[in-house]
């Protein structure tokens, strides 16, 4: 991590605090789904600038924003571009950023796309494939905080992450004895490690005995919303305490359905304030818990 930068996992829990709610809220511009009021120009132009509406509609209600690089890259140099302004316009409007690349390698090549994440974008955490072993992993570590792929939300997921070894242990369950261990060298004052995991939602049953792998692993759990994650499943991903995860919604915040006469961001902000507010709920019960 560069000389004078504050731990990430303090960092995200100094953000999270200030706003109330360990939510994010997930950037995933899709052409053919923004208002059309927005889509004129390029489709990178467009994808920008409903980015940078959503960005506007959700400041100060949540502490950061997931910005998935695939909807920027597939535009080539003009998706780059507005990458770029997109990540600008999030550290202006005081929020941290995921760079959702799940960037997957080794060596001199997880050098470079580390370099690329946190030195030219400027991201505050990454998503990274940890499937390839640790060493695909802490070439991003000396940079910023780092998500580590661990149970992920989509259903083909089974039939890899859900494997018994002949210890008795998950693939996933492995996967988070190695987090853990090499998350215990960059532990933060908040007990909190700048290593933290992906954990999906709709992995509820496997989040207990993660967690139990885990105890100092932030976890970044995306499913909740449209992709059926509901609140009982993400509560399983808190600490006893309340703390310990950052629920993302993507499609259910940045697609809302507008009221009669509403505009899309006027939804975007209310959808936002809803999604808070319920994971508000889960928290508070997790903390009110013997």
């Amino acid at each position: 991590m560069p000389l004078g930068r504050q731990h990430p996992a303090d960092s995200l829990l100094k953000a999270i605090d200030a706003m109330g709610a360990p939510v994010c809220v997930g950037l995933d511009p899709v052409l053919e789904r923004i208002p059309s009021e927005v889509r004129i120009g390029t489709p990178a132009a467009s994808v920008a600038r409903f980015s940078l509406g959503i960005i506007d509609a959700v400041r100060g209600i949540v502490p950061c924003i997931k910005v998935q690089a695939a909807c920027f890259e597939r535009y080539g140099a003009d998706g780059f571009k507005a990458l770029e302004e997109v990540m600008v316009a999030a550290k202006a409007a005081g929020l941290l950023t995921i760079l959702d690349a799940k960037r997957g390698d080794i060596g001199i090549s997880a050098e470079h796309y580390a370099a690329a994440l946190f030195g030219h974008f400027s991201a505050d955490w990454c998503t990274v494939n940890a499937y390839l072993g640790i060493d695909g992993v802490t070439p991003f570590l000396a940079h910023g905080g780092v998500f580590a792929l661990v149970r992920t939300s989509n259903p083909a997921s089974d039939a890899l992450q859900s494997l018994q070894l002949t210890d008795g242990r998950s693939v996933a369950e492995a996967v988070a004895s190695l987090v853990a261990a090499t998350g215990a060298q960059s532990i933060g004052t908040s007990g909190f490690s700048s290593l933290g995991a992906v954990v999906g939602a709709t992995k509820a049953q496997d989040a207990t005995s993660l967690r139990a792998v885990m105890p100092q692993q932030l976890f970044l759990v995306p499913g909740y919303g449209a992709q059926g994650g509901t609140a009982d499943d993400v509560r399983r991903c808190f600490r006893p305490d309340g703390k310990g995860a950052i629920v993302t919604a993507s499609r259910s915040v940045i697609y809302p359905t507008c009221d009669d006469g509403e505009h899309w961001k006027s939804a975007v902000e209310r959808a936002a304030r809803t999604f808070a507010a319920e994971i508000r709920a889960v928290c508070c019960a997790a903390a009110s818990q013997p």
